[in-house]
C-alpha cells in the first residue's frame, strides 16, 4: 500500500517542527527548501553586526534530519503550487502530495518601495548579514583612508528604519560595535564618534510592548548614543541618503527592519491574499476548499479560535506546527476526514535586547528589563538553538565579548576591486 505523501516547504522553526513532530508516522516526509540549512533568524542581527559568524546559527537540514527515515530533503526552489491537481512544482522537481503544509516564512517588505531594497539591505538571510556586515566594516575602513569631514561622517553614520524588536537590536548592536569594539584599531578616525540613528514612523518603539518598556529601551538606547526618530515615516531612500519627512540623514549604511511580506511563492496559488500578502486559513489551518493544504508560521494569516491574530514569530510558528501535525496523525489514523480541532495560539511573551546587558521581556503579565531580562533573552536563545555545538559555540563566544568587548567576526569577505561594497551591501 503506497505511503501518504506530505510535502513541507520551508526548512525554518515551523517546517522543521512539522517534520519532527511526525517523524513515526508512516508516511513520506519530503522537505523543500532553497537553501541547505535551518537558520537561526533571532541572532541574525548578531552575524550582521560581526558578533558571530554565520554557521553558529545555522545547521545543515541533512545534519538535524538525516537520521528521520521517512523523510527526504531535497534543495530546490518552489515555483508554482497546482492546488487543484496537488503538485508542487520546483525547478528541478514536480511533487505530488496528499498533504501539502506551506512553511515558507517572509521576506523584507518595503511597503511598495522596492526599489529601495538596494541601498536599504533588509536581514532575512545568512547573506543577507554577511552583505551588511561587509559594508558596515568597509565603510569605517573607507572613513579611515578618507581626509574628508564630510564624507567621513556620512561613512560612519548607521541609519536603521523600523523601531521593532529586530531594529532595537540591531541599533544596539551598531552603536556597541561602534562605541565599544571598533575604537583602538583605528589611527585617523575615531569609531566612537559614529552617528548611529534608529528611524520609526509610529509615535513610539517597541509598539507589542508594554509603555514602560518601550519607555525603557528608548532611554537605554539614547544613553548608548542611539538617536531615536519616532514619528517620521521616510519618504525616499537613496544611495548614501535617508529621506524623512522633516529631515535628510546622510548615512552610509542604511539598514531596513521595517516591515515584512509573505513569500512571494503565496501568489502562485491563485486565491486572494491577505494582508501583507499571507495566506488566509482557518482555525484548522487549511486553506478554504482545500483541506489537504496548509499554511504555517510568517506566510500565513490566521485569528485563532479566541479571535487572536496569530503573530509571525518563531514560538507561533511551531506551535501551528504541532496542531498540523496533529491533524494529520489523527486523519491517517481514522483512515478518513474526522472532526478538526481549533488552533489555540498560547502567546509566549515578547523579548527584545537593547545591547549589552539589557533586555525588556514581558510574559503573562509580568514584566523584566535590565539585566535579569538579559539573561532571561540570552537563556531563552540558547535552548532555541538547534544543535549542541552551536549552543556552546554562540555561549563561548557571549562570554568572550561579554569580558573582553571584542567580537571575533570582524573579517571582510568579498570585497570589490575597487574596495567598495557591491549595491545592497
Amino acid at each position: 500500500m503506497k505511503k501518504p505523501r506530505v510535502i513541507v516547504l520551508g526548512g525554518g522553526f515551523g517546517g522543521l517542527a512539522l517534520c519532527k513532530a511526525l517523524r513515526r508516522s508512516e508516511i513520506e516526509i519530503t522537505l523543500v527548501d532553497r537553501q541547505n540549512h535551518h537558520l537561526f533568524q533571532p541572532l541574525l542581527y548578531q552575524v550582521a553586526t560581526a558578533g558571530l559568524s554565520a554557521p553558529e546559527i545555522a545547521q545543515p537540514l541533512r545534519a538535524i534530519l538525516g537520521q528521520q527515515e521517512n523523510l527526504r530533503v531535497i534543495m530546490d526552489e518552489v515555483v508554482s503550487i497546482d492546488l487543484t491537481a496537488k503538485k508542487v512544482i520546483a525547478r528541478a522537481h514536480v511533487l505530488d502530495f496528499d498533504y501539502l503544509v506551506i512553511a515558507l516564512g517572509a521576506v523584507t517588505g518595503y511597503f511598495g518601495h522596492h526599489e529601495w531594497a538596494e541601498h536599504a539591505p533588509g536581514l532575512k538571510s545568512l547573506d543577507d548579514a554577511t552583505r551588511i556586515r561587509r559594508k558596515l566594516l568597509l565603510a569605517f575602513e573607507r572613513a579611515e583612508n578618507s581626509s574628508d569631514p564630510a564624507e567621513i561622517a556620512r561613512l560612519t553614520t548607521i541609519a536603521v528604519v523600523g523601531g521593532g524588536p529586530t531594529g532595537v537590536e540591531m541599533a544596539g548592536a551598531c552603536a556597541e560595535l561602534a562605541r565599544k569594539v571598533l575604537p583602538g584599531g583605528f589611527r585617523r578616525i575615531d569609531p566612537a564618534s559614529a552617528r548611529i540613528y534608529l528611524v520609526e514612523a509610529a509615535p513610539g518603539i517597541l509598539n507589542t510592548f508594554s509603555t514602560d518598556l518601550a519607555h525603557y529601551a528608548r532611554e537605554r538606547l539614547e544613553k548608548m548614543g542611539v538617536t531615536v526618530v519616532s514619528g517620521v515615516p521616510v519618504k525616499e531612500v537613496g544611495p548614501g541618503r535617508l529621506v524623512l519627512e522633516d529631515r535628510e540623514i546622510a548615512a552610509e549604511t542604511i539598514l531596513w527592519a521595517a516591515g515584512v511580506e509573505a513569500n512571494p511563492v503565496a501568489r502562485a496559488l491563485g486565491i486572494e491574499l491577505a494582508r501583507g500578502g499571507r495566506i488566509p486559513v482557518g482555525t484548522d489551518l487549511a486553506l478554504a476548499g482545500h483541506p489537504g493544504v496548509f499554511a504555517i508560521g510568517d506566510i500565513a494569516s490566521c485569528t485563532d479560535v479566541k479571535g487572536v491574530l496569530v503573530p509571525g514569530v518563531a514560538p507561533a510558528a511551531m506551535q501551528m506546527a504541532k496542531h498540523v501535525a496533529t491533524i494529520i496523525k489523527n486523519e491517517l489514523k481514522a483512515g478518513t476526514r474526522c472532526p478538526r480541532r481549533a488552533f489555540a495560539y498560547w502567546d509566549k511573551g515578547n523579548m527584545a535586547t537593547i545591547g549589552r546587558s539589557a533586555a525588556v521581556a514581558e510574559a503573562g503579565g509580568l514584566e523584566m528589563r535590565g539585566f535579569v531580562a538579559w539573561l532571561a533573552w540570552l537563556f531563552i536563545h540558547l535552548v532555541l538553538l538547534v544543535g549542541l555545538r552551536n549552543r556552546i559555540a554562540v555561549f563561548i563566544q557571549w562570554v568572550y565579548s561579554y569580558i573582553t568587548y571584542r567580537r571575533g567576526a570582524r573579517i571582510i569577505t568579498g570585497v570589490p576591486e575597487d574596495g567598495n561594497a557591491p549595491p545592497g551591501g
